[in-house]
């Protein structure tokens, strides 16, 4: 009996992008949330520290009364609990994964960067040699091409004010006379 371990297959972006998506499919509660709402809801979670919503939701275990108001029986309650944390888990790999997978991608991107330079670098030495002229439109691409990366951009042009509000102001206007007046909005 041998105890070697099969290499796993290797997955290229396509299948890693399949899997993902039929993963997704598979869990249940998979919410993306506006940007806004994700942190109205992680300001309100960080008002109360986890204890102190731990030691109320042992209230619900010490009255029917409350578990009647609350409307969540205790084993309901502490499942929920269960869950956020090992969810919570899921997520931090997840996080992990994907900083692995970026990492790697950079390091894709500074090796084909890296290797462009070098054919450039190349390419502009062998043009001095009359025999590699074919070379010499794409080194002058090159050329040009740098040279507008190199550019600075230019700022967009600024963008007019508002015009003034029609509706009746309830108190008198008085501009200064250093300053324009700002609308409150």
């Amino acid at each position: 009996m041998s105890n070697t371990v099969p290499t796993p297959t290797k997955l290229g972006p396509a299948a890693v992008i399949e899997q993902l998506r039929m993963l997704q499919s598979q869990i249940e509660d998979v919410t993306p949330l506006p940007t806004a709402q994700r942190a109205q809801l992680k300001a309100r979670t960080r008002k109360q520290p986890p204890q102190v919503t731990e030691a109320s939701i042992n209230v619900i275990g010490k009255s029917a009364t409350v578990a009647q108001a609350v409307g969540q029986p205790l084993d309901d309650v502490r499942q929920m609990q269960l869950d956020a944390v090992a969810w919570d888990e899921v997520a931090d790999e997840l996080r992990g994964f994907l900083k692995a997978v970026e990492g790697a991608s950079v390091i894709r991107r500074e090796r084909l960067t890296f290797i462009g330079t070098q054919a450039y670098s190349f390419g502009s030495q062998l043009t001095k040699d009359p025999s590699n002229a074919d070379l010499l439109p794409q080194v002058e691409e090159i050329k040009r091409l740098k040279a507008v990366a190199r550019r600075k951009k230019t700022q967009p042009a600024p963008q007019p004010a508002p015009a003034p509000s029609t509706a009746p102001s309830t108190a008198p206007a008085t501009p200064s006379a250093t300053a324009p007046a700002s609308v409150k909005q």
